[in-house]
């Protein structure tokens, strides 16, 4: 069976392996207090243009996100997202078990009224303004940070304007932006994309970048990018549980991935082969949910497609629509062979 139920089922590239091996045996201190680590952040802080930002290895993307946001807020403020934003739907509620109420906006919709997982810098001033002349404000959660996501969970990207929007508002209310970078290596790589990574770097005031999902065994990498970081946030990160006592492992990682610009030479191979995949379905007449430019795609299946590709291609169950078809996910990878996407021909053309 070939997959395509996620960006993250292989293990790592091989650089890393070929390094974590090579340095295997090598004594170091722990905590991120290593040479590797101490590279790693050498270099990311070069990437994104930033030599006076602070950087720290986290393990994973929920753990992540939960201990910035937490870092951030007070104990009586929420963070704002798009209701079909990663904190709103997909993390078990980690945000609230945390404390924080995710203040949810209806997101930006297709002509088609199709969801596209982006909010506007308009609707997160109408909220602001809504929050702060309610009469009964001093009773409710505050809007106290805006989290989006890039790309979306729709595999939409924001444009540098819309960026520039969204922060702009962000300033100007005294709120932090957090971009959760889970997959951002594919929305950087995408053809579509007209942010660079300096420029993101820029327009926010804390995001991460994902190694878990573009070619780590696991680890993102928080940047704050004006050397902003809170108090004792390597305390906050270690009261998460996000912090590796061998932190050698995700230094190692992360040094290799912006190694000679290996990050993004990866993901634009993901991207490549999703514009392949989308090329695939529409040859067949199966039409997309969301025209994505990045590394996740949303083909709509028949039951009678959905019930023949599930014996023979791993995918995801993304929604039912009312007509009874069948909403799905595919996604690419930094591994994604082609040989798979010549199996997916073959299957559709036996249908």
């Amino acid at each position: 069976m070939i997959s395509f139920t996620c960006d993250y089922s292989e293990g790592a590239h091989p650089e890393i392996l070929k390094r974590l091996s090579e340095t295997n045996m090598e004594q170091q201190p722990g905590y991120g207090e290593d040479a590797f680590s101490a590279s790693a952040k050498a270099r990311i802080r070069q990437a994104v243009g930033r030599p006076e930002a602070d950087v720290f290895l986290l393990v994973g993307g929920t753990q992540t996100n939960a201990t910035v946001i937490d870092a951030m807020l007070r104990g009586y403020e929420g963070v704002v997202a798009v209701d079909t934003g990663h904190i709103a739907v997909h993390e078990a509620g980690a945000i609230e078990f945390g404390g924080h109420k995710v203040l949810t906006l209806p997101g930006a919709r297709t002509k088609d009224g199709r969801p596209t997982g982006k909010m506007s810098a308009a609707d997160i001033k109408a909220l602001l303004d809504r929050n702060r002349g309610d009469e009964a404000r001093d009773h409710m959660v505050f809007p106290g940070m805006v989290y989006i996501s890039f790309p979306t969970e729709y595999g939409t990207i924001y444009s540098k304007s819309e960026l520039s929007a969204i922060y702009g508002i962000c300033q100007e209310n005294g709120l932090p932006l957090f971009i959760d970078g889970a997959r951002l290596g594919y929305g950087l790589a995408c053809d579509e994309a007209d942010v660079t990574l300096e420029e993101l770097a820029s327009l926010c005031d804390v995001f991460y970048i994902g190694g878990t999902k573009v070619g780590a065994l696991c680890g993102e990498a928080v940047v704050f990018p004006r050397g902003n970081a809170p108090a004792h946030f390597f305390t906050t990160v270690k009261q998460h549980g996000a912090l590796l006592a061998k932190g050698r492992l995700a230094g190692v990682q992360f040094d290799t991935l912006f190694d000679d610009g290996l990050y993004l030479k990866i993901s634009h191979l993901a991207t490549s082969q999703a514009r392949q995949l989308k090329a695939i379905f529409r040859s067949h007449g199966i039409p997309l949910y969301i025209d994505s430019p990045t590394n996740q795609q949303f083909p709509i299946l028949t039951p009678e497609q959905l019930t023949a590709l599930q014996g023979q291609v791993a995918f995801e169950v993304w929604e039912r629509l009312p007509d009874g078809r069948v909403v799905t996910r595919f996604a690419t990878s930094w591994a994604t062979p082609s040989a798979h996407l010549e199996k997916l021909e073959t299957i559709l053309s036996a249908l």
